[in-house]
């Protein structure tokens, strides 16, 4: 397939294209500075240089793919408007194609709001973080353009983690000053899952699904924060320095990420295993916790 993908240069978009480019399928890059586009060449993948903001600027070479692969997400006050636009944009090319096409929207777990230590899953209703609030309008535009020409699928990732931190990256930070800061008593839990085992998912979602749901895209450990913290404190030689950020001071630090770094979740992954055939291949994040941590001091530099 040719495939294009959004995000490239991200945490999870470069993760995501580089799958499919190891399985075979010609990649292609969206990338806003020549800079990021000769990494994208430098790991055999197209760059088009682009920007979400402006569709023309990549519409044509979308046209020309059998999938769009949607990861780019940005924290700005064009958020929500962008990502609508990157949508509309796709579901335009796919109308001009001369054959079907296919698109994965990623979205993630935290449309399911704090789910109160409740094991939750697809069929479970969505009660979003303010954060992400917005995304589910965006999942239901996507679902309902699936047809006979055009074959939809929402991934929703859990907190993602491994290579250069993911959502841990407020964990390591801090531990590299001393003291592993973490959001709430530890006592909630997360639903987490390795950044390449999220990569593997998309490439089978796009190779098996047969289209128009959503898939959790999670691991099924749903670990203990404070475990998770523990881990990270003792694979950066501190053990047991953790300090608890009271619900203010989490604001102040994060801003309307705090609410998901507290929030307690636990989320089933039942349904995209049987549908793509998906296993998560890394154990999980507290039994490695040092492997990660080293690779996210190596990333530092």
């Amino acid at each position: 397939m040719n495939v294009f993908v959004t995000g490239s240069t991200g945490y999870i978009g470069s993760a995501v294209a580089a799958a499919f480019r190891r399985a075979g399928h010609r990649v292609f890059g969206l990338a806003r500075s020549s800079e990021k586009a000769h990494a994208l060449a430098r790991a055999e993948i197209v760059p088009v240089l682009g920007d979400l903001a402006a569709p023309e600027s990549f519409l044509a070479v979308a046209r020309g793919c059998d999938l769009f692969v949607h990861c780019a997400s940005e924290n700005s006050v064009s958020t929500v408007e962008r990502d609508r636009a990157a949508i509309e944009s796709f579901l335009t090319a796919s109308r001009d194609a001369t054959a079907p096409r296919a698109l994965l929207y990623t979205s993630g777990v935290w449309v399911y709001g704090d789910t109160g230590g409740r094991t939750v899953d697809e069929t479970s209703p969505l009660t979003p973080l303010d954060l992400v609030r917005w995304r589910v309008e965006h999942e239901q535009m996507v679902l309902a353009a699936t047809s006979s020409r055009l074959r939809t699928l929402v991934l929703r990732p859990g907190c993602v983690y491994g290579g250069s931190g993911g959502l841990t990256v407020p964990w390591f930070a801090s531990a590299l000053a001393g003291e592993v800061e973490m959001v709430g008593d530890g006592t909630n839990c997360w639903s987490t899952v390795h950044v390449d085992d999220v990569a593997e998912a998309y490439v089978l979602a796009a190779e098996r699904a047969p289209g128009g749901e959503a898939l959790n895209i999670s691991d099924g450990t749903n670990p203990r924060v404070g475990e998770m913290v523990a881990a990270v404190a003792a694979a950066a030689g501190i053990p047991g320095r953790i300090t608890q950020l009271e619900p203010e001071d989490a604001v102040e630090r994060f801003g309307p990420l705090a609410e998901g770094l507290g929030a307690h979740q636990k989320v089933a992954n039942a349904r995209a295993k049987a549908a793509l055939g998906w296993h998560p291949r890394h154990a999980s994040f507290v039994s490695e916790a040092d492997l990660y941590f080293a690779a996210y001091r190596a990333h530092q530099g």
